[in-house]
């Protein structure tokens, strides 16, 4: 009897889940589980401002993304268990209790979760980690992961020049491995209950992301029915003319959170690219859709060529001033209460929602680095334990890339925020919308 036990991190599918699908075919009987410690926000929110933890959006997403893979493995025989608890302590145990030969999971290429890992390892236990969250594999690059370009620019050229594809997406495990019989009333968290703790709630009739409604919900189904439904309306034709738009559920693709949880994985997305431009044939707009997901790749690639240094405060940058972060200027920010319109609206949307257009988040990053010279550690831990899309790999990335401590070539990004008003909300009817949280 070969047991082994998968542990879901930012994979919560089981279409194109490669790790995943290695595990079942190798074992006779398989222990999913997830750990909810590694779902805290830790990357940036240990540092003097204090740890920040996850707002209750983000976590009502991730209870709904959870409870529809649960639901999932039980129409195919199996179940997810959710654990409590530091994952080195809470898996290593798990592990002994029903006699798993070893963990498999995904390989997420940041501090705290390569750190969770090598923990895991250290307590003898064997870990197999897999890397399958980038559309290109890395041993198939025209260049050595620590030749990585510098420039995003030089990347997107270099794969054009070395005519790489995207990896092709797996289809679902047809058959599942029972579970072993000693994990039938091991410890569960209750999701059910969780969320019954969270409240139902109401949408709120602004957000341009209402995950509260089905077809924008958490999990695996319901991202691949928005995939489906995006792909058969001309909403990617549209893509480039209306991604900087403030509000609405039609401006961008809305993919961002699916993809974060790893309720879809890019290789889908892309798939289903491929195959709307066969129907419509290329445009503007799938163009645009490709250069996003090559910046995720990039950023991915980032964290595996650099690793910890993307997480100090000079980043990849020899010297830096030093910085003087005020956290009573800070705490205005977060609150929406720095007497911008612009900004405090987009920081009322964020408290409300958990959501906020790339266009913004941009702009309120750039504030509070550039006008108010706050630490942007500080920013990416807020986004962190804000956003219901929230991406390590890609939160890192963008806010080294607006402060200047990344691989941006011009050394930073300042926006105009007067400028960005005039030429985003005119009419100022974003900024009257979120005048209040």
């Amino acid at each position: 009897m070969n047991t082994l036990m998968y542990w879901f991190r930012n994979d919560l599918r089981l279409h194109d889940n490669p790790a995943f699908s290695q595990a079942a075919a190798q074992c006779s009987t398989l222990l999913p589980v997830y750990c909810l410690d590694s779902a805290s926000a830790a990357h940036n929110g240990e540092q003097r401002w204090g740890v920040m933890q996850p707002s209750l959006h983000r976590q009502r997403v991730l209870y709904d993304s959870l409870i529809d893979l649960d639901t999932q493995l039980r129409a195919m025989g199996s179940a997810l268990t959710v654990v409590n608890g530091p994952p080195a302590e809470i898996l290593h145990k798990l592990a002994r209790a029903v006699n798993a030969t070893a963990i498999h999971c995904e390989t997420i290429a940041a501090t705290h979760e390569q750190s969770e890992l090598d923990k895991l390892q250290h307590t003898g236990v064997e870990v197999v980690s897999s890397w399958q969250s980038t559309l290109f594999d890395p041993e198939a690059l025209p260049f050595k992961v620590q030749d990585l370009p510098a420039v995003y620019t030089q990347f997107r050229r270099a794969l054009s020049r070395g005519d790489v594809t995207p990896v092709p997406p797996m289809q679902a495990p047809a058959q599942l491995p029972p579970l072993p019989k000693t994990a039938h009333g091991y410890p569960t968290v209750y999701l059910v209950n969780q969320l019954a703790m969270l409240g139902d709630g109401s949408p709120e009739p602004r957000s341009s992301l209402p995950y509260l409604q089905a077809e924008f919900a958490g999990g695996e189904r319901a991202g691949l029915a928005h995939l489906a439904r995006y792909f058969a309306s001309e909403l990617p034709r549209q893509y480039k003319a209306t991604r900087n738009r403030l509000t609405g559920t039609d401006f961008s693709s809305k993919l961002s959170g699916w993809l974060a949880s790893g309720a879809l994985s890019v290789r889908q997305v892309a798939q289903a690219m491929a195959t709307y431009e066969q129907r419509q044939g290329p445009n503007e707009g799938t163009e645009w859709l490709l250069l996003e997901l090559l910046w995720r790749d990039y950023f991915r690639l980032l964290h595996l060529q650099y690793g910890a240094k993307l997480f100090r405060y000079r980043g990849l940058r020899d010297k830096v001033p030093p910085v003087h972060h005020d956290p009573a200027q800070f705490t205005r920010w977060c609150l929406g209460r720095t007497g911008e319109p612009l900004v405090d609206a987009a920081m009322h949307e964020l408290l409300a929602t958990g959501y906020l257009s790339n266009r913004l988040r941009q702009v309120v990053a750039s504030y509070l680095i550039h006008e108010l010279s706050g630490d942007w550690r500080a920013g990416a831990a807020w986004f962190e334990a804000q956003l219901i899309d929230y991406d390590v790999y890609n939160n890192q990335g963008n806010w080294l890339y607006i402060a200047g401590m990344g691989t941006d070539p011009r050394g930073g990004r300042r926006f105009n925020v007067q400028k960005q008003a005039l030429d985003h909300d005119p009419d100022q009817s974003y900024q009257r919308l979120w005048q209040t949280v």
